[in-house]
């Protein structure tokens, strides 16, 4: 018995390498070689230094081969109207003859060597023996019966199982191949895949890059093809910037029906995707600003889309202000609310985010910060979900209640998203916020990190209480009330900050 040690100290313990059995084979080199390499290969921390030295064997050119055995044919390539026959392909799996009434007892024991792909049944009928079956083994680990571990060829000596394997020709279709595969295999070669998409009931909603787009339309019918329930795949054709913050869409295949229905955070809601903004990655986002809430606080929602933000809170037995600019989405959100079972807790608006804070926003903050505010125990939240522009609108805040008593009992918390580009995205949002408002945030602000948008473009929420001094020209106090309201607890999360959720003081 030898001892080899991995090099460069990485091995903490020897490995023994014991003497193999020599059984028959078509290699003129001898099996043990190949038990050898096996035992190497399946070892924890182990690896060969080279394992090129023993190309010339046909069992390790296979393994060296096992990317390309489950892809489809190369002749694919280029392919821009899709041909599903075309995908035909025949492979060489290692099979294990076995008798039919032992079958079940057997594939839980070699589920470690038994084939794992999706698609592709583990065990099929013996075309040579009417009562036997074949189970089809893992073509990257079971090279010949030394493949086998020491407690899989105890449970086949029990059974009276020959650990002999065979091989069988397996016909592979479009149908066995993955949607990544598939596109892998058409797209230039080294291009980007898209394999993922928004999902918004029906709808696969993509955004391809331009080398992806002259196989757009075999791209949309993939997409329908491997994902159930998918009937109708669109790609955005332009950026969101438009008056009512929805975009072109094309269809690649399947439906142009773009009435949809989804469920989020066990809320439904329905819509016409083309004519509104609904992003299900905000998904996490929705739950987090809800949560902040308690029951009977009030939430203006600025730009409410379809009501992701106002339903879930409405549900929470708080009264909620939600407004959008865009007719459509105004007319969904009044159905959503309907849906939900949430319009006697919602007052919806159809106005330019600027003057609902004017305007209803304005008149119910002189209600809550009046001579009774002192008697209200609620919070009041804003939120301002329009990432490109809301900062712009924090200008309306600017003496807004001038002329009304001035008041700091539970001043208005506002949740504002924005995009940014630079390389501190928190400290970036805050100055943006700070620019507008004309007043340090220091004191009172947190920013959280939403999500990345694209590579260097992270979308971000600033939180902070409105300063009295913002909301008041003469900013002096009711001489009746308390000082000024203690901070938000200042904490930044995000790539480059740890995460938190925000939390009012």
């Amino acid at each position: 018995m030898r001892v080899l040690w991995r090099p460069f100290g990485f091995l903490r313990r020897p490995l023994k390498l014991e003497s193999c059995r020599v059984t028959e084979s078509e290699s003129p080199i001898p099996l043990a070689w190949t038990s050898l390499i096996q035992k190497l290969t399946r070892a924890p921390s182990i690896f060969l230094l080279n394992p090129r030295r023993f190309s010339t064997m046909p069992e390790i050119e296979t393994s060296q081969r096992g990317s390309d055995l489950f892809s489809p044919p190369s002749d694919v390539r280029g392919m821009t109207k899709l041909d599903r026959t075309a995908f035909k392909k025949t492979v060489t799996i290692p099979v294990l003859k076995v008798r039919k009434e032992i079958v079940n007892k057997l594939i839980r024991s070699l589920k470690r060597a038994a084939l794992q792909r999706p698609g592709i049944k583990r065990v099929i009928d013996d075309p040579e023996d009417k009562e036997g079956k074949l189970i089809m083994l893992d073509p990257y680990k079971m090279l010949t019966s030394d493949s086998f571990e020491e407690v899989e060829l105890s449970i086949l000596k029990q059974l009276n199982v020959s650990p002999q394997i065979s091989k069988y020709n397996l016909e592979l279709t479009y149908e066995n191949f993955k949607s990544e595969e598939i596109l892998r295999a058409v797209l230039p070669e080294g291009q980007d895949v898209t394999s993922g998409f928004s999902r918004i009931g029906h709808i696969a909603h993509l955004n391809l890059r331009d080398h992806q787009l002259p196989f757009k339309h075999l791209i949309g019918q993939v997409m329908i093809d491997k994902n159930p329930g998918i009937t109708s795949a669109v790609n955005k054709i332009n950026s969101i910037d438009n008056t009512y913050r929805n975009f072109q869409m094309e269809v690649l295949s399947g439906e142009e029906n773009m009435m949809t229905k989804v469920r989020e955070n066990n809320y439904i809601y329905e819509f016409d995707f083309s004519k509104v903004y609904w992003n299900p990655r905000l998904s996490t986002e929705h739950s987090r600003i809800t949560e902040l809430l308690k029951p009977g606080d009030v939430l203006f929602d600025v730009f409410a889309g379809v009501g992701p933000f106002a339903i879930p809170v409405a549900k929470k037995n708080c009264t909620v202000f939600a407004n959008d600019l865009n007719p459509e989405s105004y007319k969904w959100l009044l159905h959503n609310c309907t849906l939900n079972k949430v319009d006697k807790r919602v007052k919806v608006f159809n106005l330019d985010g600027k003057d609902f804070l004017q305007g209803p926003v304005r008149e119910e903050l002189i209600q809550q910060l009046g001579p009774l505010s002192k008697e209200r125990k609620h919070s009041v939240h804003i939120v301002m979900n329009l990432p490109a522009k809301a900062i712009e609108f924090l200008g309306a805040f600017k003496s807004l209640l001038d002329g009304q008593p001035c008041s700091s009992e539970l001043l208005p918390i506002v949740h504002c998203y924005s995009f940014s580009k630079d390389a501190r995205p928190a400290e970036d949002v805050q100055q943006q916020a700070e620019a507008v408002l004309g007043i340090s945030l220091d004191a009172c602000s947190s920013v959280h990190l939403v999500r990345n948008v694209a590579p260097n473009k992270e979308m971000l929420c600033i939180t902070f209480q409105i300063p009295a001094a913002v909301l008041y020209k003469n900013h002096t106090l009711d001489p009746e009330s308390h000082e000024d309201p203690p901070p938000l607890k200042r904490q930044r999360t995000g790539k480059a900050f740890s995460e938190e959720k925000t939390t009012i003081a």
